[in-house]
């Protein structure tokens, strides 16, 4: 095991900048993320975060800047590579096959870990078949991880949209990361499915081990999950700390109040943050 593994944070980002045309849609974005933590950014709409995602995952390349995890630079790994390093993400748009079943595509996901030997696979030789159930295996720890076990044969397609959410977040644990990614992972879920969402994303970081890099919007939800807070607006970082930091920091306060629902929302999560003290 590398000195990487054991030290220091497992993401680092430095000085990023994206240009789109004439667009400066991320401006000297910096941040770390710890090893064991959960690491959240927010800002109104259009603030930058899904671009710093998607700069993550490879998706984009900076104008400028650096992205380093475990010690290797991001920037020399092909998007098709992200996934081997132990980098996952799920989307704000579910991302599913959506004519396949669930363990169909949890084992889809697991696919990055198959060996890929032309000939021992037409063979289905001794490794193969090994492989195949050390696959199998993994993925029924996820399906009994996440409660899915009644879902296990269906098809995706005829599902609920919280249960879906849910399938998208297992077929990315499935994949073994190191660092997951979760990119709105309450939106389009009601109250309840919120509250379990919350629970999942904990017990991956505690039980599991997992770092979670997660971009939201529902601050309840923000304050109940994550460790450390980044607040971006128009592509820059307004403030970083804890979510009750975060939160009174007056840049924030003034760029959700620009927006009703994100308003209402931090309001509420200011609600939460003084119920849960008294």
């Amino acid at each position: 095991m590398s000195p990487a593994d054991l030290t220091g944070p497992l993401l680092e980002a430095r000085d990023l900048q994206v240009r789109f045309g004439g667009v400066l849609a991320v401006d000297r974005v910096s941040f770390d993320v710890q090893r064991g933590e959960v690491f959240t950014l927010i800002g109104p709409n259009g603030a930058g975060k899904t671009t710093v995602f998607n700069l993550i995952s490879r998706i984009y390349t900076p104008s400028a800047g650096r992205i380093v995890y475990d010690g290797r630079s991001l920037l020399d790994v092909p998007p098709h590579g992200v996934a081997a390093l132990g980098i996952a993400r799920t989307f704000q748009n579910i991302e599913l096959f959506e004519h396949a079943t669930v363990l169909h595509n949890l084992l889809i996901g697991r696919h990055v870990h198959h060996p890929r030997r032309l000939w021992s696979e037409i063979l289905f030789s001794r490794d193969v078949r090994a492989a195949e159930v050390e696959t199998r295996r993994k993925v029924e720890e996820v399906i009994e991880f996440l409660d899915l076990q009644h879902y296990r044969d269906t098809m995706v397609a005829g599902l609920p949209y919280g249960v879906r959410k849910v399938v998208e977040l297992a077929r990315a644990l499935a994949t073994g990361p190191r660092l997951l990614l979760l990119d709105e992972p309450s939106s389009g879920l009601n109250v309840e499915e919120t509250d379990d969402m919350a629970f999942w994303i904990q017990d991956i970081r505690d039980d599991l081990g997992i770092t979670v890099l997660m971009v939201e919007h529902d601050m309840a939800l923000v304050s109940r999950v994550s460790d450390r807070v980044l607040a971006m607006n128009q592509g820059q970082v307004l403030a970083l700390g804890s979510p009750a930091e975060v939160q009174a920091h007056p840049g924030v306060v003034e760029a959700y109040l620009g927006a009703s629902d994100d308003a209402s929302s931090l309001r509420r999560a200011d609600a939460e943050v003084v119920r849960r003290r008294t």
